[in-house]
């Protein structure tokens, strides 16, 4: 467990893909819980799922010092956070969201299945809250630690380029 903690402190480039599927695992676990998600909802999982591919790249390759790869992350993450600005203005009447509402569905095997599926299906609003906490729904929590992860990978390569302009001393 040190090992690990050593490692994520050292690189952040783990740590933005460590932080990044724990997030996804937390958002999946809302959704096994009973809170399916809107379309927003999967738009801000995306950049989520990229952050991950780009750190394993970035790790595989031994390239996670490389300023590049760390600005594409800090980029992915405020991607997110825009997203969940949007999504949580939406919830708050603040601005017009999508027309369009997403459902899951389980088609069946015959055709009468699927029509019943579909008649049936619970329509999930981009604009109503499912889950909040302290007056703050996922989309505002998933706006702060976007925002927040954005701002430490940004902050990682302001200190790497301090790091060499020192060792050019």
């Amino acid at each position: 467990m040190t090992d690990l903690l050593r490692t994520l402190h050292n690189n952040p480039v783990a740590f933005a893909g460590l932080a990044a599927a724990s997030i996804l695992v937390a958002a999946f676990g809302f959704q096994l819980a009973g809170y399916p998600p809107c379309e927003m909802c999967w738009w801000q999982r995306y950049p989520y799922i990229a952050v991950i591919g780009v750190s394993a790249l970035l790790l595989l390759l031994k390239w996670s010092h490389f300023a590049l790869g760390r600005a594409l992350l800090a980029l992915l993450f405020a991607t997110t956070a825009s997203i969940g600005l949007f999504h949580w203005g939406v919830e708050n009447g603040w601005w017009e969201g999508l027309t369009s509402c997403s459902a899951t569905l389980d088609l069946g095997s015959s055709t009468e299945d699927a029509l019943a599926a579909i008649m049936n299906a619970p329509v999930i609003r981009c604009d109503q809250v499912a889950w909040s906490l302290f007056g703050l729904s996922m989309a505002g929590y998933n706006m702060i630690v976007g925002a927040g992860l954005a701002l430490y990978m940004a902050s990682t390569l302001r200190a790497q380029k301090q790091d060499r302009m020192h060792d050019a001393i």
